[in-house]
């Protein structure tokens, strides 16, 4: 019964190598531990003799996880609902067009975008509440979802120049990935959701770039049915 069991009793199990299940720890183990508990876990250690296009459609079915990681912030907003892949496909066209309007390099700002969340396949997303109690290795889960695909060196250096944030791509990126969040904010709100309102202006306090906040205010001001309900003649929908 939940609750009656000691930790103790119950271990941690794992296959290794030979799929020979073995035991690595107890619950009491990771007792005040300042690391994830599995972070010395070498998750390629099996992956060394799978070949170049075996990988690579692995990292499609690792990037097809996004699907079902879902984005966790709305538990708390109490309306919503969205996965981490439908973000980052809106976040990669904001970005796309908001390099665009600033001169910047629109296909880097885009594919940042587009990567920017890759790591959540693995460590799952993680809200502000969230980020008080948990410690994450995005950066390291990036590496490990590359491994052995040819890919990794130009996955890095999206990864690195939005964590850099110094180039214009890099801080239009970021500026992306909130505009999105705000989109889905502005349906809440115009759906009842007040409490989405609050969280819009916490977002927008997060933007960098002069053209980032001038769409987050036009953002602010728009019904999020206005594409498609203010084009027809009011006739027809009569």
């Amino acid at each position: 019964m939940i609750g009656t069991a000691s930790a103790e009793a119950v271990p941690v199990v794992a296959f290794d190598g030979a799929r020979h299940c073995v035991y690595r720890r107890k619950f009491s183990d990771y007792e005040g531990a300042k690391e994830s508990a599995m972070s010395d876990c070498d998750a390629t250690q099996n992956l060394q003799n799978r070949g170049r296009l075996q990988r690579i459609v692995d990292f499609f079915h690792e990037a097809g996880m996004l699907r079902f990681t879902p984005r966790t912030g709305y538990q708390f907003l109490g309306s919503g609902k969205e996965n981490v892949a439908e973000h980052s496909f809106r976040a990669a066209v904001i970005g796309w067009v908001l390099a665009r309007m600033a001169g910047a390099d629109a296909s880097r700002t885009a594919l940042i975008c587009l990567f920017h969340d890759l790591p959540e396949a693995r460590t799952g997303d993680f809200n502000y509440v969230n980020r008080i109690y948990n410690n994450t290795l995005p950066r390291k889960a990036l590496e490990d979802a590359a491994f052995g695909t040819g890919l990794g060196d130009e996955l890095m250096s999206f990864w690195d120049e939005l964590e850099k944030n110094a180039s214009l791509e890099a801080q239009l990126a970021h500026d992306a990935d909130n505009l999105d969040l705000m989109l889905n904010l502005k349906r809440e709100l115009d759906l009842g959701n007040k409490t989405a309102a609050a969280w819009m202006h916490c977002a927008l306090q997060r933007l960098r770039t002069p053209v980032g906040q001038e769409l987050a205010r036009v953002i602010a001001e728009t019904d999020h049915n206005a594409w498609w309900f203010k084009g027809p003649d009011a006739s027809w929908w009569k």
